[in-house]
């Protein structure tokens, strides 16, 4: 579960059968200690990726900036890129979406 405001307008993308999907980044924001002992604050960011209806929904009334609670499931992967090196991926597999931001609701009646 995460809580944050979205990076960027999710895109909504469709799988070589068909099937919708929507990847867009949650930013969360947390506190840390400097070398110094100075509080400093640092954004982390999540992408997450959502399929079927719940992509429709997040593609139709999130924004850029919006905030949102996710859930979903942790899933590591790994791809060869173009020059062959072994690259690592995390994302959330999304299962359930609550839009916090009235921003995003009110941009949902239009």
């Amino acid at each position: 579960t995460l809580v944050g405001h979205l990076a960027a307008d999710p895109e909504l993308k469709q799988t070589k059968s068909g099937k919708s999907f929507s990847i867009f980044s949650i930013a969360t924001n947390r506190f840390t200690l400097s070398a110094d002992g100075e509080k400093k604050e640092v954004a982390d960011f999540h992408k997450i990726v959502a399929f079927g209806k719940l992509a429709d929904v997040c593609a139709k009334y999130l924004k850029k900036g919006a905030a949102a609670l996710v859930e979903g499931a942790l899933v590591n992967t790994s791809y060869e890129d173009k020059e062959g090196i072994k690259r690592y991926r995390s994302e959330i597999l999304l299962d359930a979406l609550n839009m916090l931001s009235p921003k995003a609701a009110a941009s949902s009646k239009s």
